[in-house]
């Protein structure tokens, strides 16, 4: 008989200290094919990266998202922020994405993973999704990065809702959005140091 474990709910989670986000000292924002470049090379020194997309948000009924508009990779130093509005830093995020033997872990990843093979027309290799790990443990409610963060850390993570529905698409990424995008990939990273995997 497995245990049923639950998440701390929003009022404990409210009471917990602040987990410790990346600063912009250590988030690069990635928007050409020579960043893009630079960005792959570091990448390629970890064996999993902290993975996330973000998608300029749809309000209409029926409205189509032509998203990803970012792709986020972390590892437990750096966050790199990529735009893919440049056809080379496309090409460059497509070929990190379908590496294999690297661990791309994140949350709720079921639609990045249908939107990447629209958008890039390759096959994310590698993807582990967080939440099915913490469905083994025992654990009854999805598991995103907020009740994971409480649960191994007993911090409370901060999501900014104005951030989360944003303009994606912009040519210009404000300091918040660059914070937001970065601090999802790092927080996935670093729950995914904790249980070892």
């Amino acid at each position: 008989m497995t245990q049923r474990l639950d998440t701390p709910d929003k009022e404990a989670i409210a009471l917990l200290p602040p987990f410790e986000r990346l600063g912009m000292d250590r988030i690069t924002l990635v928007n050409t094919a020579k960043q893009a470049q630079l960005a792959h090379d570091a990448l390629m020194a970890s064996r999993a990266w902290g993975f996330d997309t973000e998608s300029k948000p749809t309000f209409r009924v029926g409205e189509a998202s032509d998203g990803p508009h970012v792709l986020q990779l972390s590892t437990r130093e750096r966050a790199w922020v990529f735009q893919l509005h440049d056809p080379e830093c496309r090409a460059v995020a497509a070929d990190l994405l379908a590496r294999p033997g690297i661990a791309k872990a994140g949350f709720g990843l079921g639609d990045d993973r249908k939107r990447i093979i629209q958008k890039f027309g390759v096959e994310p290799a590698d993807v582990l999704e967080l939440n099915t790990i913490f469905k083994a443990q025992g654990y009854r409610k999805e598991v995103g990065v907020k009740g994971a963060v409480a649960v191994l850390f007993k911090q409370r993570f901060q999501k900014s809702k104005k951030a989360a529905t944003s303009n994606w698409a912009n040519e210009r990424l404000s300091e918040s959005q660059l914070v937001y995008a970065a601090n999802d990939a790092y927080a996935a990273y670093r729950v995914w140091e904790a249980l070892s995997l």
